[in-house]
C-alpha cells in the first residue's frame, strides 16, 4: 500500500509540473478547479433563508477542512467566483474570480463575501445564469483542470431560455453543472403556487449534467451550513457523494428519469392566466 501511495503521489506531482510548464507557455497558471457559485436570490426565499445561505458559504471558506481539500490537489489551489441571480437579465457577480490556495486567501474570500449586501429580485432563470457562468470562464485569470458551475435555487426555471438546452450547451463544452435544491418551506402567498416538493428530481433531470454531476437537497434551515460545506468539499475533491461520508438527500441525474423541464414556465403562465388584476 505504501508503494502504491508513493507512486500515486509521484504521478500527481509529475502532472502538476507538466501543467505548470504548459501554463507558462499559454500565459495562464493552472489550478485544480474553476468554480462558479451561482446563488439564488429570488423573492421566493425569505430574508432568513437568504442569510443562512450566505452565512453557509462564508463559514465553508473559513473551515480548515475546505482549505485542506484545496491544498490536497496537484496544484494546491482553486479559482472561485460568486454570482447572485434571479430572473432573466438579473445576474450579479458579487465576487470576481479569486485564486484560493492559502488560509489567507480563503479568509479574505469569506470576509469580502460576509461584507456584501444580499440582493433580492423577481423570477427564476436558471438557464440564463448557467450561460452567464459559462461565459465567466473566459474571463478567468487561470486555467482549471476542471470547470464546475454550482447552482443553488428554490424553484424551477420560469424565465429566459429553456433550462435543459442551456445545461446541455455548457456540458457539451466540458463543464460540469451541480445543484443545491432548497426545499425548506412552502412558498408564501403567490409563491405557494410554484411549490415543488420534488424540486431535487427537477434538478436531476433538467439542471445538473456532466461526469459525476450531483444535486443535494436542503429540507431544513439547519442543513444549510452542512450541505454547502459538503457540496464544496465534493466539488473541490472531484469525487461523487458516494465516495465520501454519507450525506442526506443526494440525487444523481440518470437517463431513465424524466421530468417536464418546462414545468416552471407552464406554472407561471397558468398563474398569470388566472390573475384578474394582471
Amino acid at each position: 500500500m505504501a508503494r502504491k501511495a508513493w507512486a500515486m503521489t509521484t504521478l500527481l506531482t509529475c502532472f502538476a509540473i507538466v501543467f505548470s510548464t504548459h501554463s507558462s507557455a499559454f500565459g495562464k497558471a493552472f489550478v485544480d478547479l474553476e468554480l462558479v457559485l451561482a446563488v439564488d436570490v429570488s423573492l421566493s426565499m425569505d430574508h432568513d433563508e437568504q442569510r443562512l445561505q450566505r452565512d453557509g458559504y462564508v463559514a465553508a471558506f473559513r473551515d480548515p477542512k475546505l482549505l485542506k481539500a484545496i491544498q490536497s490537489g496537484p496544484n494546491g489551489r482553486i479559482a472561485v467566483t460568486y454570482v447572485e441571480w434571479a430572473g432573466a437579465g438579473i445576474q450579479s457577480v458579487v465576487i470576481p474570480w479569486r485564486v484560493i490556495g492559502t488560509a489567507r486567501d480563503a479568509e479574505a474570500f469569506a470576509d469580502v463575501l460576509a461584507a456584501k449586501q444580499i440582493s433580492r429580485a423577481l423570477m427564476t432563470s436558471i438557464s440564463e445564469v448557467v450561460l452567464l457562468a459559462h461565459g465567466l470562464f473566459a474571463e478567468s485569470p487561470v486555467q482549471g483542470l476542471r470547470r464546475v458551475i454550482d447552482v443553488s435555487g428554490d424553484g424551477p426555471n420560469n424565465s429566459g431560455r429553456r433550462v435543459e438546452l442551456a445545461r446541455d450547451r455548457v456540458v457539451t463544452a466540458g463543464v460540469v453543472v451541480n445543484g443545491l435544491a432548497i426545499r425548506i418551506r412552502n412558498g408564501v402567498g403567490a409563491y405557494s403556487y410554484f411549490d415543488m416538493p420534488d424540486l431535487d428530481d427537477y434538478y436531476k433531470d433538467c439542471v445538473i449534467g456532466g461526469p459525476g454531476s450531483f444535486v443535494l437537497s436542503i429540507r431544513k434551515k439547519g442543513e444549510f451550513a452542512t450541505a454547502i460545506r459538503q457540496k464544496l468539499l465534493l466539488e473541490i475533491a472531484g469525487i461523487t457523494p458516494g465516495s465520501m461520508e454519507p450525506v442526506r438527500h443526494i440525487g444523481f441525474r440518470t437517463v431513465a428519469e424524466k421530468y417536464d423541464c418546462l414545468i416552471g414556465e407552464k406554472l407561471w403562465k397558468q398563474y398569470l392566466d388566472g390573475r384578474d388584476d394582471w
